[in-house]
């Protein structure tokens, strides 16, 4: 190699490393929100992409920090304009995930966090092949009901329609790759920290 060619070789960029885009699903009541603010305080390359969705806030959430809270006409205007990278209507709301916003910090080398429902997962997993999906699942259906319980925000007739929900989203965990059983939260939080650096690093040895 002479002296030119090994300039050039020197020189020349090596790939942007993109961010990953990290969706964790659960279904009400399985503690991805809980987990969620744990992965953002431990690792600060990971970013939580903040959804819209049409439902009430509950006592403890925040516009802007939680969700972005949006009438459904608003809701309708944006999925018109294709503003959402996925969106999906759950127990009579809507949620859906900003596009661009999303696109652009994975370019920069952030890896972004949806958490959302396992229907938006799907969708974002047919739009984004390289998506890393991860489902939290609770120890038992009898454990997630206490859990639902504590919350004392539903009725009877919405803890069964809960509950018939979250039959349906343990079976379409199935077809994440990673799935994780929240028993005991820092357990939980360890390893799908474990997954999501484990695929950081496949990325890096791939460029």
């Amino acid at each position: 190699m002479n002296a030119t060619s090994f300039q050039k070789h020197q020189t020349k960029p090596r790939p942007k490393k993109q961010g990953l885009l990290i969706v964790l699903s659960s279904p009400s009541g399985g503690g991805k929100t809980t987990l969620a603010h744990q992965l953002l305080r431990r690792d600060k390359n990971i970013i939580r992409s903040v959804s819209c969705t049409t439902r009430k806030p509950r006592l403890d959430e925040k516009n802007g920090k939680d969700y972005f809270f949006v009438t459904t006409s608003r809701f309708q205007q944006m999925k018109a304009r294709k503003a959402f990278l996925e969106w999906a209507q759950v127990h009579q709301n809507f949620y859906g995930t900003p596009k661009p916003w999303v696109l652009k910090q994975i370019e920069k080398g952030k890896d972004v966090l949806l958490v959302i429902d396992v229907q938006g997962g799907r969708s974002i997993q047919k739009l984004y092949r390289k998506a890393l999906l991860i489902f939290l699942m609770p120890p038992s259906l009898k454990v997630l009901k206490e859990r639902l319980s504590r919350r004392q925000s539903e009725d009877d007739d919405s803890m069964r329609v809960r509950l018939q929900g979250a039959r349906k989203e343990i079976r379409e965990g199935r077809h994440y790759a990673h799935r994780v059983v929240n028993d005991r939260l820092p357990l939980a939080v360890a390893e799908v920290l474990r997954i999501i650096r484990f695929e950081r690093k496949k990325t890096s040895k791939s460029l």
